[in-house]
């Protein structure tokens, strides 16, 4: 590991702990070895400036390749976004269990009485809420239903509300489907630095709405987006100056000395609706940049005074009308016949591309050399950004974290939050590179790789997209995981916690029990049964799809990828990065929809079920859901689950035998010789007497 000299560490503790500007630290090596120099104050001027002092040319084609991949998007710090009031656990410390999020206690929760909201809105009485079940679980009925229904979405179920069963750690919480307890704990990010993370976009993160349908007690302070921003990069730079392996990155040659190092690489991002709020956004822009961030997203879930956001989500919606009291007719996002707040297109797409001070804000931003962030843009602010990286002799753009549109399920498909093929084409002619979402959601088969998509949610469904990215896109592509992001993660192959299933039960039951049987086999660690739950599990998600057949070169060296976009940034520019005439969208197979696929399957009780598809232990409704034939629910058509259980010797294996009295239904382990028995069946050699395994 390269060791600096004694001055250049403490000018680093002095440069963070705020004695020292972070613009006096440049960035190539011979300008660090510089600092025995010393650094002088810097002037507002000079902070204008600086971009042109991070961009040594040339240096490119010199550089030796980093190892390691790149995760895009991670809000380490998103216990602090929401005005503090939303997660659970802190990235410091260790994990600990919760209270189980009771009314108006300390996470997890929506405030009891949300009307007053959307009563914010002369013409709120005029929405049909009780056409769209989650706007009027939130504002209809009440913060408790509300919290109710967020846990018992498909995908979140008893993370939020009254989580009784899922308190504590590490066995009901981080899991796949994690939204409220701490996904990005410092121990697990180390962990993924060990397994080959290299480089990792920090996003610092909030949203005044979801901050305000939080109950007072249990904020922090009061709800302003850039306020959250702020204590959470003032908590990256503490960060920084405690920690020994990691260091945040002021520039590409900055981030390659770092990762030379041994160390990780950090590059700070901000991703808020109301970037820089109603100040003087050159004179924030040039704040945040004084004090490390060096990525931005124009826009995110709202449209801003810089751009149209992609409208995505009903709860955002939402949002957006209470920003506007907009109703719009011409398409029915939100509900039958309408979208609340959004001016879309018969198509649903946000007719609000740039404005002004966004395309002078990106202006900006490329004459800093800075990272643009097109993700959760509309599609006509995506153009718009495109036509300036054009302007700019094709200055790169990037999407942290995103799904490619062709091939995922049709309700996702439909958002335009997903990202379609003529976006990537501008992401490739321009440089930049793709971060995949990791997420529980269905995919289309991609049929030009050979990964069964068997599994739905799971790495399987992730290597259709990883391929069609690879293969038909060909775009470079790192993780874009959003952790910590309030979304749910990449599912589990195995287990009782949700394994498979995008679909329905029947389907996730039999899916789970062919990877049982034709595998691959599990790794051995967490991610077989609770999926990404955390960060530390990102090297498994590599692992993973790799044993399922994933070429996955090009992930393992995301974080080159990442810098080299970097470096064009700060590099003179000749034109078009790659023609991308390659960009192949074929292979993606047909939709099968769900009512479809459970027809297949036998039914009881009007529910849907795969038969011999659990194992003795598992939870079952049906007898004949397990290969035993026995479960002990008392009745399945109730809905009460009960465990398949053996009723005979033969369900167990050859060293076991199926217990009896308060063992009834479980499989025992088969006694040695001097062990107390009943029977022969019970002792390895076959042999009881006198009430001994002889």
């Amino acid at each position: 590991m390269r060791r600096f000299p004694r001055h250049v560490k403490e000018h680093r503790m002095r440069r963070l702990t705020g004695l020292v500007p972070w613009s006096c630290l440049t960035l190539s090596f011979a300008s660090v070895l510089a600092l025995s120099q010393g650094c002088n104050p810097v002037t507002e001027d000079e902070l204008q400036d600086s971009a042109s002092l991070e961009a040594p040319t040339g240096e490119v084609a010199q550089q030796v390749a980093v190892p390691g991949f790149a995760e895009l998007h991670h809000h380490m710090f998103a216990e602090e976004a929401f005005g503090g009031g939303w997660f659970h656990g802190s990235h410091t410390g260790t994990l600990v269990s919760c209270d189980g999020g009771a009314p108006e206690s300390d996470h997890a929760r929506v405030r009891m009485d949300l009307s007053n909201m959307l009563n914010l809105c002369p013409n709120s009485g005029s929405v049909n809420l009780s056409g769209v079940p989650i706007l009027s679980a939130f504002f209809g009925v009440g913060g408790a239903a509300a919290s109710e229904f967020i846990g018992k979405i498909e995908g979140t179920e008893g993370d939020t509300g009254l989580h009784l069963g899922r308190m504590n750690v590490p066995n009901e919480w981080p899991r796949w489907d994690t939204i409220a307890h701490q996904q990005a704990w410092e121990g697990s990010l180390q962990k993924a630095y060990q397994g080959g993370l290299s480089l990792v976009t920090i996003s610092l993160v909030s949203n005044e709405f979801l901050c305000k349908a939080l109950p007072y007690q249990n904020l922090k302070r009061p709800c302003d987006e850039m306020v959250d921003v702020d204590v959470q990069l003032q908590m990256a730079r503490d960060f920084d100056a405690r920690t020994s392996w990691a260091e945040i990155a002021l520039s590409p040659a900055h981030a390659r000395q770092i990762i030379a190092s041994g160390k990780l690489a950090m590059v700070l991002s901000i991703e808020s609706s109301k970037l820089f709020g109603t100040k003087d956004w050159r004179a924030e822009l040039s704040r945040v940049y004084s004090l490390g961030v060096r990525s931005l997203q124009p826009v995110h879930q709202l449209d801003n005074r810089f751009g149209g956001a992609a409208p995505h989500n009903a709860i955002f919606q939402a949002a957006q009308f209470l920003e506007n009291c907009h109703i719009d007719t011409d398409c029915g996002l939100t509900g039958n016949g309408f979208t609340l707040g959004f001016d879309v297109d018969s198509s649903c797409r946000n007719v609000k591309g740039l404005t002004a001070d966004g395309k002078s804000l990106v202006q900006e931003m490329m004459a800093r050399g800075m990272l643009i962030d097109v993700a959760h843009m509309s599609e006509r602010s995506v153009q718009d950004t495109f036509v300036l990286s054009q302007a700019n002799t094709y200055y790169p753009l990037y999407i942290s974290h995103g799904h490619f549109r062709e091939v995922m399920n049709p309700e996702l498909a439909a958002t335009e939050k997903t990202t379609p093929s003529w976006v990537v084409k501008y992401l490739r002619q321009t440089g930049g590179m793709f971060g995949l979402r990791t997420a529980h959601d269905e995919t289309r088969t991609y049929t030009k790789t050979t990964v069964a998509n068997s599994c739905h949610g799971s790495t399987r469904s992730l290597a259709q997209a990883y391929e069609y990215g690879r293969q038909g896109l060909k775009v470079p592509m790192g993780f874009g995981a959003d952790l910590n992001g309030f979304i749910q993660q990449v599912r589990p192959r195995f287990g009782n916690y949700g394994a498979c299933s995008a679909g329905f039960r029947a389907e996730a039951d039999a899916q789970m029990n062919q990877q049982r049987q034709t595998g691959p086999a599990r790794l051995g660690t967490d991610f077989d049964v609770y999926g990404l739950a955390h960060v530390g599990l990102l090297p498994d998600v590599v692992r993973d799809l790799k044993n399922l057949g994933v070429n996955t070169t090009g992930l393992e060296g995301s974080a080159e990828k990442f810098i080299q976009m970097w470096e064009r940034a700060n590099s003179a520019r000749t034109g078009m990065a790659d023609a991308a005439l390659d960009i192949d969208t074929s292979g993606v197979a047909a939709y099968v929809p769900k009512a479809t696929r459970e027809a297949q399957y036998p039914m009881t009780c009007g529910k849907s079920y795969a038969p011999n598809s659990k194992l003795i232990g598992d939870t079952c409704r049906f007898n004949a859901e397990c290969v035993s034939g026995a479960c002990n629910a008392i009745d399945g058509c109730s809905g009460l689950n009960g465990t398949c259980i053996c009723d005979g010797d033969n369900d167990c294996t050859t060293t076991q035998y199926c217990g009896w009295g308060l063992n009834a239904g479980t499989c025992q382990n088969k006694k040695a010789r001097g062990a107390l028995c009943s029977a022969g069946r019970e002792c390895l050699s076959g042999k009881c007497s006198w009430l001994m395994c002889t």
